[in-house]
């Protein structure tokens, strides 16, 4: 039996008998990557019959959510994963330094930031609740997870019901800190209403990208229509109710949104704000005309801000020699060999996070 939801595997569990304990304890070993019969206690003391019979079965159809397709380790310690899903689609998730990770919620993405590689074919297909779980149970395979970024392929809200079903395993029994999961957004009204409902609530990115309300519909063509005053201002409540700082994402184009009237937007709308603006430089995508300002106006912008009170770091993308950066991923086409690859650990070299 296949599934794509967490709660498909609650429910083929229930049907074996599962108590939430047993729920828990099964959801708890595959979103940490390890074995089922983990434990001092042996299953039978605890654990119905049926249930403990179709653990191999059931450990088999939870490995098969993902196939690994190629692995494409960087300079900086990360590491860029293909990876297929069941029926052949695939998503590419990207090991962080300093345990973070990357996880995709959609095949493509229907927003179409015209900087962006991931939305050039659009939205191919979301991904289920459990095939997010299960990117991160697959990287765990190789090295430590310990922060998770909604921030790979696709809007997480406009699969929300989705992320946030994996966010509640992952901030739960997937031992990953509520602050330490980032839903990453272009803004949703959405977002705004359900984020605060859930039982794990995590930090908050929004990609803002510019000040201005008529280039914002330009660069991002099929976003919302926030304007970004209204964007900020839905934030900022969340940030009020969580104690989490936004934390508001700024592609870097040279000429576009690199402007002095850019930095006084940016100081007129987050002036007073719990905020961090995370200025990225562009990373260069084929066949599009942006350009990345040099690192040494990027570091004179950074420092304005940080003048005018705006807590801003300046963040050079981890992973951009495999096209593993903000921006860079999308759904690759699968090598002619589908056959599984065997896994190997991808040691980790000292850098700055993401």
């Amino acid at each position: 039996m296949s599934f794509q939801q967490i709660s498909e595997i609650r429910n083929r569990l229930r049907c074996l008998g599962a108590r939430p304990a047993h729920e828990q304890r099964i959801l708890r070993l595959w979103s940490q990557a390890k074995p089922q019969n983990s434990g001092s206690r042996p299953l039978e003391s605890f654990m119905p019959s049926a249930l403990r019979q179709e653990l191999p079965r059931l450990s088999a159809d939870l490995d098969g959510l993902l196939r690994l397709q190629s692995e494409h380790p960087a300079e900086d310690g990360s590491v860029r994963w293909l990876l297929a899903l069941r029926e052949g689609q695939t998503v590419e998730t990207v090991g962080l330094p300093r345990a973070g990770l990357c996880v995709s919620s959609q095949v493509g993405c229907a927003v179409g930031c015209v900087f962006c590689m991931t939305g050039r074919e659009g939205l191919i297909r979301q991904v289920g609740s459990a095939e997010i779980v299960a990117q991160v149970a697959f990287a765990r395979l190789h090295r430590v997870v310990k922060k998770v970024v909604f921030m790979g392929m696709g809007e997480p809200a406009h699969n929300l019901d989705n992320v946030m079903e994996a966010i509640e395993v992952l901030g739960t029994v997937g031992n990953v800190g509520h602050k330490s999961l980032v839903f990453s957004t272009v803004g949703d009204p959405r977002v705004f209403e359900q984020l605060p409902l859930g039982l794990v609530k995590p930090a908050l990115a929004v990609s803002l990208h510019t000040t201005r309300g008529d280039l914002r519909a330009e660069l991002l063509p099929r976003a919302p229509k926030m304007s970004p005053e209204a964007l900020v201002e839905a934030a900022e409540k969340y940030a009020q109710q969580t104690g989490y700082p936004i934390q508001y994402q700024w592609t870097l184009l040279e000429g576009v949104n690199d402007t002095q009237e850019e930095i006084e937007g940016i100081v007129r709308l987050l002036k007073g704000k719990f905020a961090l603006m995370n200025m990225i430089p562009y990373n260069a995508v084929d066949d599009l005309p942006f350009k990345r300002p040099s690192w040494q106006r990027a570091a004179e912008i950074a420092r304005t801000l940080h003048r005018q009170g705006i807590l801003t770091k300046l963040r050079n993308s981890a992973g951009q020699d495999v096209e593993g950066g903000c921006g860079q991923l999308r759904a690759r086409q699968l090598q002619l060999d589908s056959s599984p690859r065997p896994l190997h650990f991808v040691k980790a070299k000292p850098a700055t996070f993401l």
